[in-house]
């Protein structure tokens, strides 16, 4: 898969991203939320040097990505869970049902 050159514009300066093919939309995505967290930024802390409110809104940005795994984690331990309950459940009602189906083969017919 090869790159493309992708301009984006942070902090009113213009950059060029090698970027691979089919991902330039993600990526302007991306640019457009990280320049939205640096203007909060710079809206509330006007003494915060360019280096500094990039290091912020990544942190800000890591946190959130931290956030989202750990719901990512739960759900999917949550779905593991009901994953072996629903096995357990089905495996307890073949043993039932096989149960059942041995139990008629030994019952003696009643003849009247």
């Amino acid at each position: 898969m090869s790159n493309s050159a992708v301009e984006i514009t942070l902090q009113g300066r213009t950059y060029s991203i090698a970027c691979p093919q089919g991902q330039e939309t993600a990526l302007k995505a991306v640019a457009n939320k990280l320049e939205k967290q640096l203007a909060s930024l710079r809206a509330r802390t006007n003494s915060l040097s360019r280096e500094e409110l990039a290091i912020m809104a990544a942190l800000n940005i890591g946190y959130e990505l931290f956030e989202e795994q750990k719901k990512n984690q739960d759900y999917i331990r949550q779905i593991d869970e009901r994953i072996t309950l629903l096995q357990s459940t089905l495996e307890n009602a073949l043993v039932e049902r096989s149960r059942g189906s041995a139990d008629k083969q030994h019952e003696t017919p009643e003849f009247d």
